[in-house]
């Protein structure tokens, strides 16, 4: 038995369109018509405590509600307010709750955003492309078009203020429209997702075919893949994905695809449980299952045979499908499209033939290494990241600039992946252990104050660090640091003033409670207890010992050492200066250790001068980083004395540097290192190059080893930074400094333009990832006319030359 994690839960049964290939009205069950108009307070009462007892029986850790109807707004703006009210209530105890609706969008207003911002409901939109495909088929009664209105809340949605809420759209295929435009014309509105629908039909109904051909909608899917491929992928688009996912091992995303078992449950207006929607287009009665919340449990309708034909994998499906060699990714096709008369569901898909031909097609152009941001750090599933840039803001990254917004847009899906992270974790652990009580504390805090408590989980630096290397560990059966996941807890419950209570085994001398500090109390391995009453301190109590003191501010304590977090601060720049986080020490030089008060303002001082001197220089990365520099780590100087900096690609906006002579140093280690975590976040949300191309074999004209096609583009748009600095640098000194500055911005920028060169004739580059280094080149053009005089350039020339030779013959002697 499958327990169920998605329900579409329906709350109005009626629609304001009339559109005429909806499965609810206009195929063979008719049964909308006994229902009742909308909800009442009473079902959704009892299917919220049906929900609650199911997602408790199985220990679920989160579970997924989609509001339905019919158009679901119809249901109104204030009865809306009071159901997501009542499902959160009764759910966030047992189990995380996932809130999403799906509508027309006709309805669609800031009223309504900004409810669903206040419970964090993800909106997603029926529209089938320009106003030529709309109208085919979404229309109100009258005739009247859809298209305007529903334009009008998509640009709604892509507000800044409502942009989180925008989980994407849903495009039904009708061969009858160009398939380009109507990729155009969903790309315009900037979704995070797009799925795109076979229309419903059945061996008894087959679909409309223009030319006759068993495959016209692969054919019409080939192109749109095609077209999604050469702009970048810029946009999940669910079908694709799903198809490159299960080349990789891993489950669909779609039920329309792949042999996962299913999943969800529909449940009606009056409490009816019942099985997929889309058996509406089989038979009349066919979603039926007998059974209702208010006498059945869902342990009941999961066990229905209906539910468990689409639960056994290949033994449930024809015996066409079994033999056939692309079964394990195309799964037997929607369920109800293998539907006829004379024997039921045993049968392949109506849609075969065009499976076959978009799964072939799909997989002859998947590359081979790394197709998502997630696949490098070893998560099972991949998440939706519902984020966009504006063509402005991206030009504006790729320029080598980008100011606060556009890198605190990119940062976006930063945050989801934190949070995906977290979960990920979460839903791993072991029931009973004292990590999944601390899960579950979460869970509940996110329930009670979700803003707040995921602003203070997912800005926390190192949180993707610990996922990364926990799932590993769990994954290889070795053993995780859970431990985080009670200083987790603990941290959000400070953050949102709300009390906690937990015990658990100490594994390390030392509890970090991420944003506030770090305690050492000596006592690992022994059990502790953890509490707070929600004034913003906590208290650790180990064996029945007297109690440690956690709080934001240093106090006195003669049993622990309490070592709080301290910022810097200056100008439009504040950022955590992280010197006691245990997993700090993540950079490719040594994490220093805990700062004395003379450190401290030697750092103050040197900061305080690097933001002078970029305000007054390089006003435009200030303002960058102050959208996304977040945490500065102290690491151990070298014993040379020059100047160090790192990055870490799981520990976004964090920089790591030893203390540098004087502050415009640190200036250009930070507009250096922030040129990584920019970019990182920008190859989170978009494919600039084929991932396969893994290679050590790229000049790169700063460093003594060939590098990979990544690492190559990393250090261009890093150095690209670098070769501005020094183009300013050079104005604001004078005699043999000056002299120096000249030569270093002369070698920075041939080398940056030499880089670029490498990359546009390399081949591996996707059409977005030429569009970002073909900008970043437009921003150096303007540098390589600037004079330096005859003898910089000549010493930049000579300097590169050396190195290249050097370069060549350390690479010929390692072949």
């Amino acid at each position: 038995m499958q327990p169920f994690r998605q329900y579409i839960l329906k709350v109005h049964s009626r629609c304001d369109l009339d559109c005429d290939h909806c499965y609810v009205y206009k195929h063979a069950d008719q049964s909308w018509r006994g229902r009742p108009l909308e909800l009442d307070e009473a079902t959704a009462a009892r299917v919220a405590e049906r929900i609650a007892e199911h997602a408790r029986a199985h220990q679920l850790p989160e579970i997924t509600v989609i509001l339905h109807g019919g158009e679901p707004l119809l249901y109104g703006l204030e009865r809306t307010r009071a159901l997501l009210t009542l499902l959160r209530a009764a759910i966030f105890p047992e189990t995380r709750l996932d809130l999403r609706i799906h509508t027309n969008a006709v309805q669609l207003d800031t009223a309504f955003l900004d409810l669903f911002n206040t419970f964090e409901v993800s909106v997603g939109v029926s529209l089938d492309g320009d106003q030529a495909a709309n109208n085919l088929h979404r229309r109100f009664a009258t005739g009247r078009t859809s298209h305007p209105q529903v334009l009008r809340a998509l640009e709604l949605l892509r507000r800044p203020e409502y942009q989180a809420r925008y989980a994407g759209i849903l495009c039904t295929i009708d061969l009858r429209n160009d398939p380009v435009a109507v990729y155009e014309a969903l790309a315009a509105e900037q979704p995070p997702r797009v799925d795109l629908l076979l229309p419903h039909a059945t061996w008894d109904r087959p679909p409309l075919r223009l030319n006759g051909r068993p495959d016209e909608y692969a054919t019409w899917l080939n192109t749109v893949h095609d077209r999604w491929s050469a702009d970048g992928r810029p946009f999940a688009i669910r079908t694709f994905d799903s198809i490159l996912g299960a080349l990789r091992g891993e489950p669909s995303q779609t039920e329309a695809l792949g042999l996962s078992p299913a999943a969800f449950v529909v449940i009606e207006t009056d409490g009816t449980i019942e099985q997929a929607d889309s058996l509406r287009t089989a038979y009349p009665g066919a979603p039926e299952t007998g059974l209702n919340v208010f006498e059945h449990s869902l342990d009941a309708a999961s066990a229905h045979a209906g539910m468990a034909a689409r639960q056994g994998g290949t033994a449930d499906l024809c015996a066409t499908c079994r033999a056939c060699p692309v079964v394990e990714i195309c799964g037997g096709g929607l369920y109800a499209h293998r539907y006829r008369s004379d024997n039921g569901f045993d049968n392949p898909s109506v849609y075969c033939d065009d499976l076959k031909g978009l799964i072939h097609h799909v997989s002859a152009s998947a590359p081979s290494g790394r197709a998502t941001a997630e696949s490098a750090h070893e998560v099972d599933a991949e998440p939706t990241l519902v984020h966009e840039l504006t063509a402005a803001e991206f030009d504006a990254l790729a320029s080598g600039f980008g100011d606060a917004d556009a890198v605190r847009r990119a940062a976006r899906a930063q945050m989801s992946l934190r949070k995906w992270m977290i979960a990920d974790v979460g839903k791993r652990l072991p029931a009973g252990t004292d990590a999944a009580a601390a899960w579950a504390e979460i869970l509940k805090l996110d329930g009670a104050q979700p803003e707040t408590v995921a602003q203070a989980l997912l800005t926390q630096p190192y949180t993707r660090v610990w996922a990364t290397g926990c799932v590993k560990a769990l994954k290889e059966k070795t053993s995780p640091n859970l431990t985080r996941l009670t200083e987790i807890a603990v941290s959000a419950a400070m953050h949102a003033g709300l009390p906690i209570e937990l015990d658990f085994g100490l594994t390390h001398d030392a509890f970090h409670v991420p944003g506030f500090g770090t305690l050492t109390h000596g006592a690992a391995h022994r059990r502790a207890r953890i509490e707070s009453d929600g004034d913003g301190t906590a208290t650790l109590t180990v064996d029945g010992q007297p109690p440690h003191l956690i709080s934001a501010a240093p106090h006195p304590s003669t049993s622990a050492a309490w070592m709080p977090l301290r910022r810097l601060s200056a100008g439009p720049l504040d950022v955590m200066l992280d010197d006691c986080d245990p997993l700090r020490d993540c950079f490719t030089r040594p994490a220093a250790s805990r700062l004395s008060s003379a450190d401290f303002e030697a750092w103050e001082h040197r900061f305080d001068a690097a933001v002078t001197f970029l305000d007054d220089a390089l006003p435009r990365y200030l303002s960058g980083l102050a959208g996304g520099f977040a945490t500065l780590t102290p690491l151990v100087p070298r014993a040379d004395g020059a100047a160090t900096s790192a990055t870490n690609t799981d520990a976004y906006g964090v920089i790591g540097a030893a203390l540098p002579a004087d502050g415009h140093t640190l200036a250009l280690l930070m507009i250096h290192e922030f040129q990584h975590s920019k970019l990182g976040s920008l190859l989170d949300l978009y494919e600039f190059f084929d991932s396969s191309d893994t290679q050590e074999k790229y000049y790169a004209p700063w460093r003594d080893d060939p590098r990979t096609f990544e690492g190559l583009l990393q250090g261009t748009y890093a150095h690209l930074a670098i070769t501005d600095y020094w183009r300013v640098r050079r104005h604001l000194v004078g005699g043999a400094e000056k002299r120096a500055a000249d030569i270093k911005f002369a070698q920075a920028r041939s080398g940056v333009a030499e880089a670029m060169e490498t990359l546009l004739a390399s081949g591996s580059l996707t059409a977005l990832g030429e569009r970002f280094v073909r900008t970043g080149a437009n921003t150096l053009a303007g540098w390589l006319d600037e004079p330096v005089g005859e003898r910089a350039a000549s010493a930049a020339q000579r300097a590169a030359r050396e190195h290249r030779a050097a370069w060549d013959a350390r690479v010929s002697t390692r072949r």
